[in-house]
């Protein structure tokens, strides 16, 4: 009998979580052939979130989790559940029922088959979102793709169940910052894509503001990418070629015409321009710096406050 660990990281999901709890045992307990634990990470929630993890955990041994003693984000809530995760094959998903547990029995049965290592889910359409949200999604996969050679199909969710072999490729790319998406892409294995209507949340909120979606794009980028340092290059080389054709042109002019003082307009202009290029450029490269600097100081992921796992158990 394989054992199947179903990974759920939780911010302020107290509403959610009962609700939660029961479409899982409702969805495993049509699948008696195989073990189930739910690994629920509470990624430093401010409500009830753990309390009522504890309670379930109370009432079913199965039930197991970690508590942080802070918010990390939910790439470090992934980490963790993962790295936590005992099963043979490891299901990743979101709280809010956006991730119908109702599609595991495929999912398991398409993994069992030995076809893939990877069944991951994606979202054929964006109903029930700001259509600026869903336009901003759709490029930023189609952005991804160029800068980083990597295949994040349109729509991708974090929603997947993987084999053991994959989940420890995935712990062993142990880099400060995460951007899971990319991970799984990146360390290979064969996948199988299960597409899904979209599913609006069951109760609550999103925690994923517009801002926080654009920035978490641009780490992803970031990322996988030495591409944005490139263009800064590719613009600096321009940008000193064109200095250097436009000082020739002026100097050619004064001697001509011996007025070297006017068109001093369009000269302040150049020079805004161009240091507003070198302040972006700057501004990408401190990016580098920054993800750099938070990498040597080789601090942990997260911090585990309270857990029903041995391993954490103090």
């Amino acid at each position: 009998m394989s054992k199947i660990s179903i990974v759920v990281p939780m911010y302020n999901e107290q509403e959610t979580l009962d609700i939660l709890y029961r479409e899982l045992k409702r969805v495993t307990e049509t699948i008696p052939e195989h073990e189930f634990e739910y690994m629920f990470v509470n990624d430093g929630s401010k409500d009830a979130t753990l309390d009522e993890i504890k309670k379930l955990a109370e009432q079913d041994a199965r039930v197991r989790y970690v508590s942080f003693s802070r918010n990390f984000g939910k790439e470090a809530a992934m980490y963790a559940g993962l790295k936590s995760a005992s099963g043979d094959y490891v299901a990743l998903m979101d709280a809010d029922l956006q991730d119908p547990p109702a599609l595991l029995p495929q999912m398991i049965q398409m993994i069992e088959s030995g076809e893939c290592d990877n069944v991951a889910t994606r979202r054929v359409n964006r109903k029930g979102e700001p259509p600026i949200r869903s336009f901003f999604a759709k490029c930023f996969y189609k952005v991804m793709r160029k800068l980083t050679h990597i295949e994040i199909a349109d729509g991708a969710r974090d929603y997947r169940l993987m084999s053991r072999a994959m989940v420890d490729s995935i712990l062993s790319v142990s880099e400060y910052n995460r951007f899971s998406k990319g991970i799984f892409a990146w360390v290979g294995y064969e996948t199988r894509w299960l597409e899904f209507e979209n599913v609006e949340r069951a109760a609550g909120e999103t925690k994923w503001s517009f801002w926080k979606l654009v920035r978490y794009s641009f780490d992803g980028i970031v990322n996988f990418s030495d591409t944005p340092l490139r263009i800064s290059s590719y613009l600096g080389l321009l940008l000193t070629g064109l200095s250097f054709v436009a000082i020739i042109i002026e100097v050619i002019r004064a001697l001509v015409f011996g007025d070297p003082v006017a068109g001093w307009p369009s000269l302040v202009c150049i020079i805004t321009f161009i240091g507003g290029i070198q302040l972006f450029c700057m501004g990408i490269m401190g990016q580098y710096i920054a993800k750099t600097y938070m990498e040597v100081k080789r601090r942990p992921h997260y911090i585990v406050k309270e857990s029903n796992i041995e391993e954490f158990d103090a």
